[in-house]
């Protein structure tokens, strides 16, 4: 039983090829691209309108030095956010429950954000291990906490969207086998159960809609500390 319910969270192979890489890379042509024409459609005029306040919302807090990396945020956030709807459909596979890729993304971006505040301030970032004011036989203790709270960044950003997204598939899958086993013994409670496994579908969508969000907002602040 334990086996066939993490079956879900193995990734897919065919003839020894895993399909991570081919379900990251084909989602994102789904999404529909500007053409020639002076008036876009309905569909294409919300997506660009949602894209461009959401990429305000993240540039907010940054300087104009920061701003080019609006374009690295903004599609890491719509490729972390179709990877993450796309999971909810049946028989599908979801890359972001595997820690490898989260943490495959979250440790370049975030140690490109460090090494960006090194080069450009090295000071202002060096003082960020050790607050103003500290008493001097404090400064051991605290640099060591400060530089251990910097390397757990981005295993903070892998983690919280995998255990957030493998809480969800699991539950989802839970309770629909709950409400298959109990309709033979009782079909008031499995529509209960049914009920309940809807309103926890609508949770999951909302998660993945929010992780992919946090996930780019916690760069951008990450970014806000180095520039």
């Amino acid at each position: 039983m334990n086996l066939t319910m993490f079956d879900q969270f193995l990734s897919p192979q065919i003839m020894g090829l895993p399909l991570m890489m081919l379900a990251m890379i084909l989602l994102p042509t789904m999404w529909p691209t500007q053409n020639n024409r002076w008036l876009n459609n309905r569909l294409l005029t919300m997506q660009l309108w949602t894209t461009n306040m959401i990429t305000k919302q993240l540039m907010l807090p940054i300087n104009k030095l920061g701003h080019k990396w609006s374009i690295m945020l903004i599609s890491l956030m719509i490729l972390l956010l179709t990877i993450n709807l796309s999971g909810l459909l049946p028989y599908t596979f979801t890359p972001t429950t595997q820690l490898s890729m989260n943490m495959a993304l979250a440790v370049p971006l975030w140690l490109a954000t460090v090494l960006t505040g090194l080069r450009n301030q090295p000071t202002k970032s060096l003082g960020h291990l050790l607050p103003e004011g500290t008493p001097i036989p404090l400064i051991p203790t605290l640099i060591i906490i400060e530089t251990i709270s910097l390397f757990i960044r981005p295993l903070a950003l892998g983690v919280r969207l995998t255990a957030n997204l493998t809480a969800g598939h699991l539950l989802i899958q839970l309770i629909s086998t709950a409400t298959i086993a109990m309709m033979p013994v009782s079909l008031t409670l499995s529509m209960l159960t049914l009920m309940t496994l809807l309103l926890l579908t609508l949770l999951e969508l909302a998660v993945a809609l929010i992780q992919a969000y946090v996930f780019a907002l916690l760069l951008s602040l990450y970014l806000q500390e180095n520039v």
